[in-house]
């Protein structure tokens, strides 16, 4: 059985990156990339997927946004969102 995921992230070095680790990490993982929300959204229209693994810090479109759009076409679809930002406590 495989995997379909799609990683979006707009840094295409760190997508491709993540991309391997997870193909590498399973062989049952089959991972496209998407530099941005829209294309994304591209991609689903285009392709099936069984999951999405989504930056938070996009331009133009965040993370939140995509997931919206996401589940008006896709309301079931499993959706990961993370964020590479660091958040520091001020004490």
């Amino acid at each position: 059985m495989s995997i379909s995921v799609l990683h979006v992230d707009d840094e295409p070095d760190f997508a491709e990156l993540a991309a391997d680790m997870l193909e590498r990490e399973d062989d049952r993982f089959t991972v496209a990339t998407a530099t941005s929300a829209s294309e994304g959204l591209e991609r689903l229209a285009a392709d099936d997927f069984d999951c999405i693994v989504s930056d938070y810090d996009m331009p133009g479109q965040n993370g939140i946004e995509f997931l919206e759009q996401v589940r008006d076409e896709f309301p079931d679809l499993p959706f990961i969102l993370y964020t590479e930002r660091v958040i520091e406590s001020s004490s």
